[in-house]
């Protein structure tokens, strides 16, 4: 018998086993996954470049080693040594990069497939919205004139800009102060250091970038009107930025791309143990979400046609875990309890600190962390739904491989913060897959004949709309897992407590390798050459993210007194996909009714936009984010208990009224009393 071993596929999340011997793309292939090619697997095009991981992954329980392939061969050698630049510039070393047409399976290994390798390019959904933003950007432009000094006059070259610039800003000095308001300006080191050079090229004729009024960060020769600034949402699985033009608010341009720290673990607290078992970890976390920043920022700055160094401000936001590690700042204490960060408020830090490759004396601001996993993405959509501005009371919900949770109103916010795994983005499920042409996005099953109907990304309509579909299916993705969940509860082929029925009449429900399955693809219809099914141990899945998340909606419904909200907002790429009728069908969402629930989107993103383009609003979220109330789940004596609840279709007490329709002849589930408060 052929031996076999474990390979994962990152960004995709693929993984399964796989033949000893089996070269990298063909068990790629055999997972779903496609990698580039051309040149008939010679090893001459270098399209199918792939990355050896190495280190101990205790959340797939592999230890990937380079030597768990097979050594490299002459002609992979004498590709890479043909092109010493591309090893320099990507920061690679043969054997670390391989060509996965060449290199064989000799062991467990977590491959990463890098972005131009990939065959089937990941969709980020996380594009902004139109919103309107009144402008007061932190970077202010000052045109001023100066007289060249003399020897009556040899004033320094800084402290005769800064004078003029009191009649450009309006620096008016009040009869009590002694000394006059400019000296109050300072100017960035960077930017002092080409000053006199400026000047002079410029015949004292120039323009200063000034930020928030107190130091002047740029000075252009004449007449400059425009200045840049990028805002970024970077999410445990994607990172979305967009290219401002600071004075008149436009976005220019948005880039997006996966995050490449998934190669290190798909959730946060994978990647917190990551950093922490390995010496290197923290450091390769860092150094990968910089080098994607960077990467973004210069696609950004070629599509609108400016440079790079132009580009004076960021805002970046994201979870507590990506704060942390974007800052360069160890993230072990958030892994253990009492899961204390190491700061809450925001900052501000030059870009040259963090290699970024905007102009050096560029500001970065860093929104502020709420509670230990309630992140500086949190902050970003408070700021642009505004909760905290409203009568009602509303949830809001970021949804994710983490979901953060915000309840209230004007008078008071709570929030919370729940681990759902990355099953709702198709990881876990068995033949899941994030979005990406290929992937099952809706799913609907016919209650009467159990036969099912799905929409594939990259393909127009429904499957049995046409032959076209043929062929296409690579898996599911996690708008789909959520429709197909809620169709096997709705349909009957599963019951509220999500264990297949038996005796159904249909030829798609069946006993599979792990248990009872429903097939929603036979194999003549994938590309994959097998049936997909949605199994027993995917439905498992699913009830355990969305109790998660349903029990940290209740617990601050509860402690706020609330039996609903009035209106739930769904924030998020992933928020937005989703299905709200058959969300709340499974108990992903509390009830309500439906027509107040909302999705808006990457509302994280586009908080970090309306803080780039507004310095109000960061002043604003600062006294917002200080006056949130935190829950902590794991010190709430409840959790377990009202976990439990949640993992029925929809709720195993809760009557959920708003979907009842769906499930007319639902009953009471007689545990239901073993897990209540007495």
């Amino acid at each position: 018998m052929t031996k076999k071993h474990t390979i994962i596929l990152q960004p995709s999340g693929s993984r399964g086993q796989v033949d000893e011997g089996m070269s990298v793309r063909s068990a790629a292939r055999e997972l779903g996954v496609e990698i580039e090619s051309i040149c008939a697997e010679n090893a001459t095009c270098g399209k199918c470049m792939v990355l050896i991981e190495e280190g101990r992954f205790e959340k797939y329980n592999i230890d990937s080693r380079r030597e768990n392939v097979s050594p490299v061969s002459t002609e992979e050698a004498a590709y890479f040594a043909r092109r010493p630049k591309l090893l320099k510039d990507k920061g690679w070393e043969v054997g670390q990069v391989r060509l996965s047409c060449q290199c064989k399976i000799r062991g467990d290994v977590l491959i990463n497939v890098p972005e131009e390798s990939r065959g089937n390019k990941q969709i980020v959904r996380k594009s902004a919205t139109e919103r309107a933003i009144e402008v007061k950007p932190a970077i202010r432009k000052y045109l001023v004139t100066m007289t060249p000094p003399n020897l009556e006059r040899p004033i320094a070259d800084w402290e005769r800009l800064a004078k003029g610039l009191e009649t450009s800003m309006a620096l008016v000095r009040g009869t009590e102060e002694k000394l006059p308001r400019w000296y109050e300006l300072g100017i960035d080191y960077q930017c002092l250091r080409t000053l006199s050079k400026t000047l002079r090229e410029a015949k004292w004729n120039v323009t200063v970038s000034v930020w928030q009024d107190k130091e002047v960060i740029e000075v252009q020769a004449g007449y400059v009107e425009d200045s840049y600034g990028a805002a970024v949402d970077i999410g445990s699985t994607t990172v979305a930025l967009y290219l401002c033009n600071l004075r008149t608010g436009e976005m220019l341009a948005a880039e997006s791309e996966m995050n490449p720290q998934i190669v290190y673990g798909e959730d946060v607290m994978s990647r917190i143990q990551y950093a922490i078992e390995n010496p290197d970890g923290l450091e390769k976390l860092h150094k990968a979400i910089i080098s994607t920043l960077n990467k973004l920022l210069k696609q950004a700055a070629h599509e609108a046609k400016i440079k790079m160094s132009e580009i004076l401000e960021m805002v970046l936001v994201g979870n507590s875990t990506m704060h942390h590690v974007l800052l360069n700042l160890h993230p072990k204490d958030l892994g253990l309890a009492p899961f204390v960060p190491t700061i809450h408020r925001s900052m501000d830090i030059k870009a040259r600190e963090l290699g970024l490759h905007i102009n050096p004396s560029g500001n970065i601001h860093v929104l502020p962390t709420i509670a230990s996993f309630v992140g500086a993405d949190t902050s970003a959509m408070i700021v642009a739904e505004e909760p905290h501005k409203q009568d009602e009371n509303w949830l809001l919900i970021d949804v994710g491989t983490n979901a953060e949770l915000i309840l209230g109103n004007r008078k008071r916010l709570v929030c919370t913060s729940t681990p759902t795994g990355p099953a709702l983005e198709g990881a876990h499920v068995e033949y899941g897959m994030r979005a990406a042409p290929g992937a099952m996005e809706r799913i609907v099953i016919d209650e009467n004949t159990l036969e099912p109907k799905y929409k594939v990304i990259g393909v127009t309509g429904w499957n049995t709309d046409h032959a076209e579909f043929k062929g296409q299916v690579k898996g599911i993705c996690g708008s789909a897992i959520i429709d197909g969940v809620a169709e096997l509860f709705r349909a009957g082929i599963v019951d509220s407590r999500g264990k297949f029925k038996q005796g159904l009449d249909s030829k798609r429900i069946r006993k599979g390798e792990s248990g009872w399955e429903y097939v929603i693809a036979w194999a003549e219809e994938t590309s994959i050459g097998r049936d997909i099914p949605m199994t027993q141990q995917d439905v498992r899945q699913i009830q355990l993210a969305k109790a998660a998340l349903f029990t940290a909606a209740r617990t601050l419904l509860n402690r706020s007194g609330l039996e609903s909200p009035d209106k739930i907002i769904l924030a998020g790429g992933f928020g937005s996909y989703i299905d709200k009728e058959k969300a709340m069908l499974i108990g992903l969402i509390p009830d309500c009714e439906l027509d107040k629930v909302y999705a808006v989107g990457n509302a994280a993103g586009d908080g970090a936009r309306i803080a780039l383009l507004n310095v109000e609003k960061r002043n604003e979220i600062d006294g917002v984010t200080r006056k949130v109330e935190r829950f902590e789940l794991p010190t709430d004596p409840e959790f377990q208990n009202q976990f439990m609840l949640a993992t029925s279709f929809p709720h195993m007490s809760e009557p959920f009224p708003h979907i009842a329709h769906l499930i007319p002849n639902r009953k009471a589930d007689p545990m239901a009393k073993n897990f209540m408060s007495k």
